[in-house]
């Protein structure tokens, strides 16, 4: 499959040294941890979505946007993830922006991907020659009123249908269109793509500042050797429960039991931002009991009674928590390993326990 997006993928230019290391801004919390592995002590990076923020009904502040506008260097996932954010990028001013699904070689797949499925890798390089994105004026406050009178900050992408098409109506009766088609944005998932972009990374804050090139690729280098570690460690737990099936609360996981062998999740909802039906928590029942499932795991920010809804009268254990996009977890250099680690646990900890 071929992704192609408005946004301009990558590509880095000879830039003048700065006197100091760039000002960096990210999305979300997630992508400020990659990148402030790779700044390490020379810098500290913004994160527009904070902590327990959620970044599909985000609202950029005027102090966002004035930090956007006097950013070096933007450094987010995508319009997949966070639509809102794109009219920003289009409009930069004189800084980078680069769009993480795009770099060349990250492995991007559609939702509901099937076990096993790694078709979906995308060279970007072959379809998008210039590279990177780059806007020009100062329109970011102009998208601040604009949200705030009634953006859509959902998913881009009307229906998703996972395995029956008619579920997608059912679902999202009454709810902003969060229904989940085509490019997954939780690309984070797999740890093959954050060691790709951590590379990527070191390379965009070297081309904007050459004095401390060799500091940002040691760091990125050996972010990438801790997180081959947490791999290695992640698969050796998760291995003995490959074949089982579990429950999850919405269809974000596919890059990480992709990538980790796993049975994808059931999931209870199509979207994040919608409540699912009665006719389609009596199919998730259906496919529960026909699965076997081990577990079913709660989502951060969301109401568990929704499992205990979809897995009433199964023999089905709530497991722990889960939390993909790492909101509630301490932002800074860890929060990417811990997000990993605490989901290969909490994971292997339920269905391990089941057996």
């Amino acid at each position: 499959m071929r992704l192609t997006t408005s946004t301009a993928i990558l590509t880095l230019f000879a830039a003048p040294a700065f006197a100091e290391p760039p000002q960096v801004v990210t999305d979300i919390p997630t992508t400020g941890s990659l990148v402030q592995q790779v700044m390490g002590d020379l810098g500290e990076v913004r994160v527009l979505i904070g902590e327990g923020a959620d970044p599909h009904h985000f609202q950029l502040r005027p102090s966002d946007a004035r930090g956007l506008q006097s950013a070096d260097l933007l450094v987010w996932i995508g319009p997949e993830l966070t639509p809102w954010l794109e009219r920003t990028v289009e409009n930069f001013g004189d800084g980078e922006a680069i769009a993480l699904l795009n770099v060349p070689g990250t492995h991007v797949q559609e939702f509901g991907a099937e076990h096993g499925d790694h078709d979906h890798a995308h060279e970007h390089g072959e379809e998008h020659a210039d590279g990177h994105d780059h806007g020009h004026g100062n329109h970011a406050e102009d998208e601040h009123a604009e949200d705030e009178h009634g953006h859509d900050h959902d998913h881009a992408g009307e229906e998703h249908g996972e395995h029956e098409a008619h579920e997608g109506h059912d679902e999202h009766e009454g709810h902003e269109g969060h229904d989940h088609d085509g490019i997954d944005p939780h690309a984070w998932l797999d740890p093959a793509n954050a060691q790709l972009w951590l590379s990527s990374i070191a390379e965009a804050l070297a081309a904007r500042d050459p004095d401390n090139a060799e500091t940002y690729a040691a760091n990125a280098e050996a972010a990438i050797r801790e997180i081959e570690a947490l791999e290695q460690e992640i698969t050796a737990r998760l291995e003995p429960v490959q074949a089982q099936s579990f429950v999850v609360f919405h269809d974000a996981y596919g890059y990480f039991t992709n990538h980790f062998g796993l049975q994808p999740g059931i999931s209870v909802s199509l979207g994040d931002a919608s409540s699912p039906s009665a006719a389609r928590l009596k199919d998730v029942s259906s496919r529960i009991a026909e699965s076997g499932a081990k577990c079913a795991f709660p989502e951060y920010g969301h109401d568990p009674a929704l499992i205990d809804s979809a897995t009433e009268g199964s023999n089905v254990r709530i497991g722990g928590e889960l939390d993909p996009a790492g909101r509630g977890l301490e932002a800074g250099t860890a929060l990417y390993g811990n997000l990993l680690q605490n989901m290969g646990n909490t994971i292997a900890d339920c269905l391990t326990e089941t057996e």
